[in-house]
Parts: structure tokens; sequence; C-alpha cells
């Protein structure tokens, strides 16, 4: 399977972001399928079911209902199956207790969302060139 087969999995409550992700990764030309969830619980029970496949990446917000990303991150992290599953947050929070605490649970990376969305575009850029999600020229 080519990586821009794999999909990309986006934990985010909230709909505005995750449409300003897709409009982002469509815009620089990532063909990698974008799959959301609204929290780190129903990002898991996805991660765990067989008949899925494993995403190349998974994009995390912080903030959000019923599990947050910090406690998804404890309960990937103690997975065999799923705790190799390269996870960056993107995420409001500028907390440097959320960002240690990421860190800590083996995060890639650590992003703020950007207001502008000229920002953004090139906050996904900068996520597509270093795990070169997408195999198709920019």
């Amino acid at each position: 399977m080519k990586i821009s087969d794999k999909p990309i999995l986006l934990v985010e409550d909230d709909q505005v972001d995750v449409m300003t992700v897709r409009r982002a990764l469509k815009e620089i030309h990532v063909t990698n399928p974008v799959l959301d969830r609204e929290n780190g619980e129903e990002a898991l029970k996805f991660l765990r079911d067989p008949d899925n496949g494993r995403p190349c990446v998974i994009l995390l917000d912080l903030n959000m209902p019923v599990m947050n990303g910090i406690e998804f991150l404890k309960e990937l992290r103690q997975d065999d199956l799923l705790k190799r599953i390269p996870v960056v947050v993107l995420t409001t929070s500028e907390e440097q207790q959320d960002k240690m605490q990421s860190f800590d649970l083996g995060v890639a990376g650590y992003m703020a969302k950007p207001v502008d969305y000229r920002q953004f575009v090139k906050v996904m850029r900068t996520l597509n060139a270093y795990w070169t999600i997408s195999e198709v020229p920019q």
C-alpha cells in the first residue's frame, strides 16, 4: 500500500476545524483520505477495529469532550498494536503543561492552530513535508 493510500486520522471535535484541515490538505494536494473522529474514545474504537487500516499519522486536538487528547495518548501508548502510529498534536492550547505531557507521551510534533487560514496552510504544508504524507509533487 502506498503511503498516499493510507488515511490521516483527525481527532477533532470542532467541525469548523475539521473543514479547515480538509480544505488546507486539499489545497496542498494531499490525496490521503482524511477520517475524522470527535474525541479520543471514538478514535480508539476506530483504531482497534481490525477491519480498519492503520493511519499514516494522527492529527490530535487536546481539548475535546468524553476523552481528551492527553487521555487518548495515554491509552494509545499502552496499546502494543497502536503505540507506534505517529501523532501530531494540532491544538489551540499554548499551555506548557500540555506540551510537556504530550511530548512525555511520545508525540511526533506539537503545532498550534493559527487563526489565519494562510498560516494554517503553511502548518499543513510543513506537516506534509516532514511526514511525506502525500507522494504527489507540489
